[in-house]
């Protein structure tokens, strides 16, 4: 292996490029070898061409190596140009001795007799002057065919090369030196042509009118040593001198490589270089090289990749008459009667030899020439990952591992380095890793504890302090739990605040660094539910440290909470509060500042939820209860019934009663007692305490809503032993006008008091006696009314039987108009139109007019028949019933014991005459029955 360069390009000569295989001529035309002076390839690789020196003929050597050819010339064919777009031959020859070369071209797709159709011919001399054909080049657009001479001149056919009219030929180039080589460059619309000389390199813009020239270098080359590289090299001209091989562009001269020795060929193949040269230093063994050809003269074919920048194959051969790629492989004629074919490898053949030999660079370069997929080239960086692992050379394979990112599996590197104990390595590979987003969790950990262990704030700084979130490249709430945990506490608050971790930060502030503060500030700029949040889950810590503050923060945020200026969001809109209730166990602790925060609520924001009233209600009990001074009790206590009569408490008025009870608080419990209408308890309270007056208030207060309470107030007194005859002569005369009890139950009730005599009741007993003989003495003239009622309705009857009964209505009595037969009349007096009758009457024998009184007085006969014996019948079913207790239930679910309304009730006046106007209507009915 040798190794050949310049300005710091290296290549290294490889034999395994290439496969080379033999390919003998056909058996009897050796000879016919040895006389070829050109070749070409055929359009679309199925043809090889060359012509012989002797007959003139063009032959064709397809790849079944057949030959078949025909005349083309009658003395020599010269030069071929076979274009690789078109099935078109260009050919320079002789037909006659002298310097007289033709141009004919070949449509190899049309047959004239046999042969291709020779399409156009015409001299290659523009002039009268001899001269020798050296080269001959055509464009592929078949507009330009360009002819170099040894006197040095150029000429130019401009136009289609196939025909005579449309095509134009002038002279293009003159100079001193023989031209050795030609070449078309296409780009765009713009078409160049290379000239080069013996001694210098130019280019021509042939496309435009004035054909600019532009001189390149001094330097020139041989015959056949100029070829256009395609365009993996961008479609430079190449021109292999003898020291160097130079690459230009139209304008300007490209790279050149120092490749030694006298160049015979160049040619270009698949984005090789092929050269053909003689150096007598060089000579490398080839197995092409025949024992019997020791003093024939050497040439050395070498295949540069230019590209990689290495020797992709180096042989030697004797006396190369021509190279020429076809089929897919490299040719290489000589003359003795050989073809040899150079086959290249696949890649990764070529591969897995350049890991053989640890070249690890040139596989890679290899690779990528070759467009390998990326698979492909993370396995090649692993492998050279690998040697340079084993070699000790950590800092080199990192690099190359970290090529493999996205492709290799990142626990396959991270466990090299763990067990090297190469930190410093494996920080690199896990940046790379967190840079293109393919860490995870654990990557982010590793990473963050390699810079702690390294202890590389800047590092770490680095890597946390991204501009946006978006550029972030790790799990944020890992990176905190790391750095929390290895005491980085600064860098954990600032990932934690940047990407809005609230929980994580206040977390860190208030178990960590114990910066209270900063907390409440913190929490004080979050939007409304985050800020709810994280005051219930941490305002108990807050409350104990910095209760004012925290206090006050909550305040804000049951009523208009908006974030502090401090904040990055927007402002909340009005109207956002939490709710007060859920805030009050953060105050176990401080009974100060929840007194402060109730009262603030209740005062600013009366539609507060009941659970502040109640809290408010206890917490002020509970002060007055436990206050000595009394001046300041007062004030207490004031303020409790305030809040009572605040009307917060109707919904909840046990609570409320339950809590004055608890703390002892009678007028709170006076105030809900009357509140809830229990006026039994507040007379109990007022009897338990011996508070006679107040006993005698209540009664007077609420009697009227409750009558039982006079007969309280009754038997209360007459169990004291105390001298009430002033409060019982109050509840006496009270029962007395309300007729509340029956004067016996009064006079047993007063019979338990010893102080009690005659003279407490006698106004009592004497009023009430009175009213007794008035009502006996109303009741007799009532007795007496009835009775003379009665004898004259029996005088009625007898008349209405024994007498007859003129009617003389002359108006009906429903429609008030003129009566007309038929017509339909009562004994009652009332007179129909027939019509009318039938329309409201419910039967025929009811007046409608007089039906709903006398029905309600045969209601209350047969009322009062039915109860006739009801008592008799109660009292037997009592004594043999074995339950008692279900006879009774039974008679209440009947209505037995409500108050009826009996005729014998005193009746109002209006009452009395509807009752006589019924009875009379009713005996009436029965009389017209009767008739």
């Amino acid at each position: 292996m040798e190794s050949v360069g310049q300005r710091g390009s290296c290549y290294v000569t490889l034999s395994f490029r290439w496969a080379p295989s033999v390919l003998l001529w056909p058996e009897g035309r050796k000879e016919e070898v040895h006389s070829v002076t050109c070749c070409q390839l055929s359009n679309r690789g199925r043809f090889l061409d060359y012509s012989t020196h002797m007959e003139g003929q063009i032959w064709f050597l397809p790849r079944s190596l057949q030959l078949t050819g025909f005349q083309a010339y009658k003395l020599r064919v010269t030069h071929l140009y076979q274009l690789k777009q078109h099935n078109i031959l260009a050919s320079v020859g002789e037909d006659e001795e002298g310097i007289n070369p033709l141009v004919k071209i070949w449509n190899l797709e049309k047959r004239d007799g046999g042969n291709p159709l020779c399409t156009r011919i015409f001299p290659a001399i523009p002039g009268t002057e001899p001269t020798v054909v050296s080269c001959l080049t055509v464009h592929e657009n078949l507009n330009f065919m360009a002819i170099g001479f040894t006197d040095g001149s150029v000429t130019l056919n401009k136009g289609d090369i196939t025909r005579d009219r449309h095509s134009k030929t002038q002279i293009l180039h003159k100079g001193n030196y023989p031209v050795t080589g030609l070449a078309f460059r296409q780009a765009g619309k713009t078409t160049h042509l290379f000239v080069v000389t013996t001694e210098n390199v130019q280019s021509y813009i042939v496309s435009g009118k004035d054909y600019p020239r532009v001189e390149l270098d001094t330097h020139g080359c041989g015959l056949r040593c100029s070829a256009l590289s395609d365009p993996s090299q961008d479609l430079q001209f190449i021109v292999a001198g003898d020291e160097c091989v130079y690459l230009y562009q139209p304008d300007e001269r490209g790279p050149c490589f120092a490749f030694e020795g006298h160049k015979l060929i160049a040619h270009w193949f698949r984005g090789y270089l092929v050269i053909v040269s003689r150096d007598r230093k060089v000579s490398p063994k080839s197995e092409f090289t025949s024992r019997d050809s020791q003093s024939s003269d050497k040439q050395i074919l070498n295949i540069y990749d230019l590209c990689n920048k290495f020797i992709a194959y180096s042989a030697v051969f004797e006396d190369v008459v021509d190279v020429l790629a076809e089929w897919g492989s490299l040719y290489v004629l000589t003359r003795d009667g050989r073809v040899h074919a150079l086959q290249e490898k696949d890649t990764q053949t070529k591969l897995e030899m350049l890991f053989k030999k640890n070249l690890f660079e040139m596989a890679i370069n290899l690779a990528k020439s070759q467009h390998l997929d990326s698979d492909g080239l993370a396995q090649i960086f692993m492998q050279y990952g690998d040697h340079l692992y084993s070699k000790g050379n950590h800092d080199g394979a990192v690099q190359q591992y970290i090529r493999t990112i996205g492709k290799l599996e990142p626990s396959y590197v991270i466990r090299k380095f763990l067990d090297a104990q190469r930190i410093h390595n494996l920080t690199a590979y896990l940046q790379t890793l967190h840079r293109q987003s393919l860490a995870n969790a654990d990557h982010t950990t590793l990473l963050l504890n390699c810079y702690t262990k390294l202890k590389d704030s800047s590092k770490l700084e680095e890597f946390i302090k991204t501009k946006s979130e978006s550029e972030v490249h790790f799990d944020v709430e890992t990176a905190i739990k790391v750095l929390r945990q290895a005491g980085y506490y600064s860098h954990a608050l600032y990932l934690a605040e940047n990407h809005a971790h609230h929980e994580w930060y206040l977390k860190i502030q208030l178990e960590d660094i114990k910066n209270y503060q900063e907390a409440l500030r913190y929490i004080g700029k979050l939007p409304f539910e985050q800020a709810e949040s994280n005051m219930k889950r941490y305002g108990k810590i807050l409350m104990h440290h910095i209760p004012e503050q925290t206090t006050q923060l909550l305040k804000g945020l049951c009523t208009d909470y908006q974030p502090s200026l401090e904040g990055r969001g927007d402002r909340e809109a009005p109207g956002c509060r939490a709710n007060s209730e859920e805030f009050i166990p953060i105050f176990a602790n401080n009974p100060r500042e929840l007194k402060a925060f109730l009262e603030h609520m209740s005062e600013v924001q009366p539609d507060s939820p009941q659970g502040i009233y109640d809290t408010l209600l206890e917490l002020r009990l509970q002060n007055w209860a436990h206050e000595k001074d009394p001046q300041v009790k007062e004030k207490l206590h004031a303020e409790a019934i305030s809040l009572l009569k605040s009307g917060r408490f109707c919904d909840v008025f046990d609570k409320a009663l339950v809590l004055c009870q608890m703390h002892d608080f009678q007028d709170g419990v006076l105030y809900l007692y009357e509140q809830g209408k229990l006026f039994q308890q507040i007379m109990h309270y007022h009897m338990q305490h011996e508070q006679y007056r107040q006993v005698i208030a209540v009664c007077e207060r609420h009697g009227e809503q409750e009558p039982s309470l006079w007969e309280q107030a009754l038997s209360y007194f007459a169990r004291k032993e105390e001298d009430c005859k002033e409060y019982v002569a109050a509840v006496l005369k009270h029962i007395e006008s309300k007729n509340l009890m029956p004067p016996l139950l009064v006079v047993q009730t007063l019979a338990h008091n010893s102080t009690a005599t005659l003279s407490v009741i006698r106004d009592y007993l004497v009023q009430k006696l009175q009213k007794q003989s008035q009502q006996i003495a109303q009741d007799e003239l009532r007795v007496r009314r009835y009775r003379e009622e009665t004898t004259r309705i029996r005088q009625e009857i007898q008349e209405l039987k024994a007498s007859p009964k003129i009617f003389q209505k002359t108006k009906c009595s429903i429609c008030n108009s003129a009566l007309e037969l038929p017509s339909v009349h009562f004994l009652c007096g009332h007179s129909f139109h027939q019509h009318c009758f039938e329309s409201y009457s419910e039967s025929d024998a009811d007046c409608p007019t007089c039906l709903p009184e006398n029905r309600k007085v045969m209601d209350m006969i047969r009322a009062q028949e039915q109860k006739r014996d009801l008592h008799d019948q109660f009292q037997h079913q009592l004594k043999c019933s074995n339950d008692s207790f279900s006879v009774i239930a039974d008679y209440f679910g009947r209505g037995v014991f409500n108050k009826l309304t009996l005729l014998t009730d005193p009746p109002t006046a209006r009452l009395t005459a509807s009752l006589e106007a019924g009875l009379q209507r009713d005996l009436l009915m029965h009389s017209r029955r009767g008739t």
